[in-house]
């Protein structure tokens, strides 16, 4: 069975939660499940390289058939073989590469039947409006932590020193928030970031990332992701048009189409010891 030679079609950046596309390709895969390649599909995969939003919960249907997605992840294929997930040995674009979208269920369609794919829109929902509070919360902590660099560093979408790019370690997106978590190293300090005096401050830096985010949420600010085009492998952006301008930031992930649809963002700040280096962590949480 030939293995496709471009890149799936996918359209949850738009915001979809159905679509039509056509089986590609099929293949056994471990724990008894069949990786289904779709031309195209509203499904949002995890991308192992920064698996930040999980997968789509969703349904594939067919003639005589159906079958929920137990985990939907990104593949490749050189044309020899299918690699899934964290097993792709290149990175996402390389030439010669097509880059998937696989859909892992019980049991599958064949190659060529026509599927229709439906996403669980409430899942999807709540997966859209965390994914906006996380980057508008990384937004304002990088402006409440802007007095704390002695050197110039890297602006953020909004002009403000980018802590997050610089000790971002992880991040998650949940149901209605995200936990991030920031390593507070020698590179980060070496790069002009004071943590003198971080714990005591942390309260009022708190209150300060609240405040902003309270008054960015009033405005009811449109959101939106701009794409270079549909393919997997082009890129998306996160465009918020706040008061200050338009916060862009690279994101492959689903979001919310209004800062009104949070309703409201609270963060929580916490530092903590990880293995000799401070760490701090943000939860943020979006209320209901």
């Amino acid at each position: 069975m030939p293995f496709p030679s471009t890149d799936t079609i996918v359209s949850y950046a738009s915001g979809a939660t159905t679509g039509t596309a056509t089986v590609v390709h099929t293949q056994q895969v471990p724990d008894g499940l069949v990786a289904v390649i779709l031309d195209a599909t509203p499904c949002h995969p995890v991308d192992a390289g920064w698996p930040d939003q999980g997968p789509d919960r969703a349904t594939l249907t067919w003639e005589g058939g159906s079958a929920e997605v137990v985990d939907c992840v990104i593949a490749a294929t050189d044309g020899a073989e299918l690699h899934l997930g964290a097993d792709i040995p290149v990175r996402k674009g390389t030439e010669g590469w097509a880059f998937l979208v696989a859909h892992l269920v019980a049991s599958a369609p064949s190659v060529g039947d026509a599927v229709t794919v439906t996403v669980d829109a409430h899942h999807r929902a709540a997966l859209s409006v965390g994914h906006t509070a996380c980057h508008l919360a990384s937004l304002a902590l990088n402006r409440a932590m802007a007095d704390r660099w002695t050197k110039e560093f890297g602006p953020d979408a909004l002009g403000s020193p980018n802590f997050d790019q610089a000790a971002n370690d992880s991040s998650t997106i949940e149901a209605g928030g995200s936990v991030d978590t920031y390593r507070l190293n020698k590179s980060l300090r070496r790069k002009g970031f004071t943590t003198d005096g971080l714990a005591d401050a942390l309260p009022a830096i708190e209150a300060a990332v609240n405040a902003q985010l309270a008054e960015w949420v009033a405005t009811d600010a449109p959101v939106r992701v701009d794409r270079d085009g549909d393919l997997l492998t082009d890129r998306r952006y996160w465009v918020c048009a706040l008061p200050d301008g338009d916060a862009t930031i690279p994101c492959g992930g689903t979001h919310a189409t209004r800062l009104g649809e949070l309703h409201g963002v609270h963060a929580e700040l916490s530092l903590d010891d990880g293995e000799g280096t401070p760490v701090l962590t943000m939860h943020t949480r979006v209320h209901d």
